[in-house]
């Protein structure tokens, strides 16, 4: 048997592409917008699903056995609403955003059941929510994604329903999209969003290109200027996907922004028959590669950094699997809807945009092929598993990037890991926002000593990456990548962290492997400056941890053992650290506890710190430590 010196110190050339592409923001002129809207524009239903669609929707559905189940989830949740009263206008601490979430849920489930079933129960109940919302006195604009949100939820329900809506409800709603949705986007005092980079420009663009499309009849030259801004400000944050398709804040908003991503380019394709270029731009065309990766073998995700980690739902995924015709890029939402049956279908209901998986599902999605995978980008992440179809595969995921980034936490070096069925290291997610909003705390100041990195959950003494002398990473640091293999001789990605730690250390390098024994190996090497440094190494972990000597331990879980060893003789003796709340504003984290150990460094000195982990029913191969992560492969271009 090869010892782990064996398969580590294998060298190999790997080649990667140099030419790194950078997304350009093309600019789409207001006379290409114009020609656009000149030639025939379907009449309504025009978003999404026209009314000649519809008639092959309803024999797709039929013909297949899943689509069959979600259509008569779907029909069933609309059924539930029909006695319940509409949503009232209730701010929640700054926001309204789950009152207009619910309402694009109610209106696109209830128009859907219509339009499938000629049910006028349906379409009264819809009218009934619509005419509601359109009374609100507003739909909240200091937070505008509450008004984006709310303004989809019209426009789909308006453009549903408009051929047999009452004709004075049909004005009512229309007056509530253009002054209560289009015309507040306009206003600087709300419409920060315009140029945003972050989710709140894919969604609020989003929504006000479907309010503009639903009513341009009445409204035509403000729905031209809406298009051109959207279509020309959306680019500021697809250009975040280049060049693979990762997505800076994480899967959460990823199904958040990107979904609204899709649907801003199906509307505008379904309305105007283009959308304008956009969905050729590379990194965009990839991410639903991101979310088939960033998803664990039994359907979680690697919930960094505002995210959580329950897979749901996803009707965006089908329209990439489609539009790209790819139907791997649909394998892990596929694994995720297969799930659901027979027994909790009614779940699809739950997701506001449900209906569109419908419209968008293709071919049967197959597994990639590609064990291995490395997103580049503003928050570069790595995953490695051992198969794509077994609930109990291993998968080892890890970041690399900022904490600066929207949504960030201090969480540079971190890492997720999955084996036997079980989470064996965890990341404790995100906080209460309107909580700790109500607490009077500043959650968004992202300064070096800004509130935010006060709370456990989001500072690196929480995370499972380094803390050296007590200190958080530094927030305007940033770690890359800087080798990767997805090959034999083994899967690995090293990340040089030192930028992260500037002042701290003179270099912080990590490497994460998932050996050909099924074993998992994270290696950190550091150089401390010309003064001492104190290094803390932790994990956190919902497993109970059984320590038997300085250098070994036990993690139970669930009746299964993983085994944690530090390689070699080091100077340290693992230990537990609590991740109890630290204060009153902290969120509790029960049932997890972090594995660890510390080590002091003399000035200049450096110390290689292999930890070796191995799942249950893989041998434990005979080990000695490894060699540098700086051989583990050539380096990237």
């Amino acid at each position: 048997m090869k010892t782990l010196l064996s398969l580590i110190g294998l060298i190999f050339a790997l080649t990667l592409t140099s030419n790194v592409t950078t997304a350009k923001i093309i600019k789409i002129s207001e006379e290409t917008v114009n020609a656009a809207f000149e030639k025939p524009i379907p009449n309504h239903p025009r978003l999404f699903l026209t009314e000649p669609q519809l008639t092959t929707l309803k024999q797709k559905i039929k013909s297949d056995q899943m689509l069959t189940g979600i259509h008569d989830a779907l029909i069933a949740g609309a059924e539930r609403l029909i006695d319940q009263p509409p949503l009232k206008r209730v701010v929640t601490g700054r926001r309204l955003l789950s009152v207009s979430r619910e309402c694009l849920r109610r209106t696109m489930l209830l128009s859907y059941a219509w339009r499938m079933t000629d049910d006028r129960r349906f379409l009264n109940r819809c009218e009934q929510e619509m005419l509601a919302a359109a009374e609100f006195t507003n739909w909240n604009p200091s937070h505008f994604l509450d008004v984006a949100e709310m303004t989809a939820a019209l426009a789909l329900g308006y453009d549903w329903l408009y051929p047999e809506l009452d004709p004075a409800s049909r004005q009512s709603i229309a007056d509530a999209i253009l002054e209560k949705g289009l015309k507040p986007s306009f206003d600087a005092r709300y419409n920060w969003f315009v140029r945003g980079r972050n989710n709140w420009n894919q969604v609020c663009h989003s929504g006000m290109t479907m309010g503009a499309l639903a009513i341009l009849e009445d409204q035509g030259q403000l729905a031209r200027e809406i298009v051109h801004r959207a279509v020309n400000n959306v680019q500021t944050v697809m250009e975040l996907y280049e060049p693979d398709g990762a997505y800076p804040e994480g899967p959460g908003y990823w199904v958040y922004g990107t979904t609204y991503n899709v649907m801003l380019l199906a509307a505008l394709e379904s309305a105007l028959g283009t959308d304008f270029g956009l969905s050729d731009k590379q990194g965009f065309s990839h991410a639903a590669v991101y979310l088939n990766n960033v998803t664990g073998p039994f359907r979680q995700y690697f919930n960094y950094p505002d995210s959580g980690s329950k897979v749901g739902f996803t009707p965006a995924v089908f329209w990439f699997a489609h539009h790209y015709n790819d139907p791997t890029m649909a394998w892990m939402q596929h694994r995720y809807v297969s799930s659901r049956f027979p027994n909790k279908t009614s779940e699809f209901a739950n997701d506001r945009t449900a209906p569109l998986a419908l419209i968008w599902a293709g071919d049967k999605a197959t597994p990639p092929q590609s064990l291995g995978w490395m997103g580049r980008g503003q928050t570069p992440v790595a995953m490695f598993r051992t198969n794509w179809t077994d609930n109990n595969a291993t998968w080892l995921a890890i970041k690399a990037g900022s904490p600066s980034v929207s949504h960030g936490h201090m969480d540079v070096g971190s890492f997720v890991l999955d084996a036997a069925g079980q989470r064996w290291a965890v990341d404790l997610g995100p906080e209460d926002y309107n909580k700790i909003e109500t607490l009077g705390m500043n959650l968004w100041a992202m300064g070096q000593d800004a509130q935010r990195w006060a709370i456990f959950r989001y500072n690196n003494l929480s995370h499972n990456t380094l803390v050296v002398n007590g200190q958080h990473q530094i927030v305007s640091g940033k770690a890359s990548f800087t080798r990767f293999s997805n090959d034999k001789p083994f899967n690995h990605a090293v990340m040089d962290m030192s930028n992260v730690y500037l002042g701290q250390l003179e270099k912080a390098l990590r490497g994460a492997a998932l050996l050909p024994t099924g074993q998992i190996l994270i290696q950190d090497e550091i150089t401390a400056l010309d003064k001492p440094a104190s290094i803390r190494w932790a994990m956190a972990t919902p497993a109970q941890v059984a320590i038997k000597d300085d250098l070994n331990a036990d993690l139970k879980l669930n009746g299964k053992t993983m085994a944690f060893q530090l390689l070699g003789d080091l100077p340290a003796r693992l230990t537990t650290y609590s991740t109890e709340p630290k204060a009153d504003y902290d969120e509790p984290n029960p049932n997890t506890i972090m594995i660890g150990f510390e080590v002091r460094l003399e000035p200049n000195q450096s110390i290689r710190l292999p930890i070796l982990m191995t799942p249950p029913g893989v041998t434990q191969t005979p080990v000695i430590p490894a060699k540098s992560v700086l051989e583990w492969s050539a380096p990237l271009p």
